[in-house]
């Protein structure tokens, strides 16, 4: 959210950050009663989902995402969401919705809660496809294989390397001393995303249809990793021993920072976007909040300002698009929901652009829904989605 000298406006980041005093936050809530549109907005939440006024402790994650997404859907017309001012919004459509889940039930007069409702969890929609998970592949260098998720834990010895798997997550621990250096793979397919953290302590996020190939122990002067698709680096630093991440298009270079890099064969350029620190993308030095575009059809490299927000959203939980047609959304909607798309780019789905933010845990019939309110047309058939 933007700094406001609106004192509502405050009222909702104090709210968001946890740092609302009871006295503050029934201020808020009076205000958002007092306001006609808002109280059509916590009405509509009320009567779409009225088991999560129930008297409950937690709130499933699936039922808070779909509120939100519903909220955003009926706050901005016609487009999926307005871009001019989402981030006010959405910090409003977040209130409300904790509003909704319980922080309405603390502080209303004890004669205005709600009864407690019996709660049951909904069955996904029939013809629906769940969102994508903490899954991934590990090719060791002798050429065995592990399937890994969110789930299993386990310990792997790779001569003095120890590999531990647990909680969606692979970490090494490796003792560079005299050792064989050998080479792993880490393959996220389509509706998976999965972390790993390197032998020099570096972290890597990496999204769906993506793969790593780095070595079991860093040695030499550089620590060089090759990616395919799309990671977010947080890379150890060591000036002394630079770190590399090759894809098939070019090299980043990097002393130590914050940045992710997009290299998916189906999109039309790579991009490597700076989020802290530095990188070298050939012979361009990138600053904090600058992107790297290096088109696919001429090879040029263009360095413009980055939507960090919009950038990193695959890694935080969230679709974020601005100005994005239906292809650019369909490219990562097939790859997070693992579903093949048969549409047909005309003119107008070029000329027609979709704007918003919906999180990436809901199943795909949300998406849809939220395009379909702006005039797109879908028929899902089996793991294929028609593009009408």
């Amino acid at each position: 959210m933007s700094h406001s000298t609106d004192p509502h406006e405050k009222l909702l980041q104090q709210y968001l950050d946890g740092k609302c005093t009871p006295g503050e936050a029934e201020a808020l809530i009076s205000w958002l009663q007092a306001t006609g549109h808002h109280r059509t907005l916590l009405r509509k939440m009320q009567e779409e989902f009225p088991q999560v006024l129930a008297d409950q402790p937690t709130i499933d994650q699936e039922i808070s995402d779909r509120m939100e997404a519903r909220l955003l859907q009926q706050i901005s017309a016609p487009r999926v969401l307005r871009m001019r001012n989402r981030r006010i919004w959405l910090a409003a459509a977040s209130v409300l919705l904790l509003l909704a889940a319980g922080a309405m039930y603390l502080f209303l007069p004890e004669s205005s809660r709600p009864a407690p409702v019996a709660v049951s969890k909904t069955p996904a929609a029939p013809k629906d496809i769940a969102p994508g998970s903490a899954k991934a592949v590990l090719t060791l260098a002798d050429g065995s294989t592990i399937t890994l998720d969110s789930a299993g834990n386990q310990v792997i010895h790779q001569g003095q390397t120890l590999v531990q798997l647990q909680n969606g997550q692979v970490e090494y621990n490796a003792d560079n001393a005299g050792q064989a250096v050998g080479y792993n793979i880490l393959s996220v397919p389509r509706g998976g995303q999965f972390t790993i953290v390197l032998p020099d302590g570096s972290r890597v996020w990496l999204n769906s249809a993506s793969k790593l190939r780095y070595p079991t122990a860093f040695s030499g002067g550089q620590r060089l990793v090759e990616l395919e698709g799309q990671g977010y680096f947080d890379v150890h630093k060591d000036a002394e021993h630079p770190f590399i991440v090759k894809t098939k298009t070019l090299d980043v270079e990097v002393l130590g920072t914050g940045f992710d890099v997009m290299a998916y064969p189906d999109e039309k350029s790579m991009n490597t976007t700076l989020v802290e620190g530095a990188v070298r993308v050939k012979d361009v030095m990138l600053k904090p909040g600058q992107q790297a575009r290096m088109e696919y059809s001429t090879g040029c490299i263009y360095v413009e300002p980055a939507d960090i927000q919009q950038v990193i959203a695959w890694k935080t939980g969230f679709f974020e698009f601005d100005n994005a047609n239906l292809a650019d959304i369909m490219r990562q909607a097939s790859r997070w929901y693992d579903i093949d798309i048969d549409m047909d780019i005309t003119a107008h789905n070029r000329a027609k652009t979709y704007g918003g933010r919906i999180s990436r845990n809901l199943p795909l019939s949300e998406l849809l829904n939220m395009l379909e309110a702006n005039g797109a047309s879908f028929n899902l058939q089996g793991r294929k989605l028609i593009v009408r």
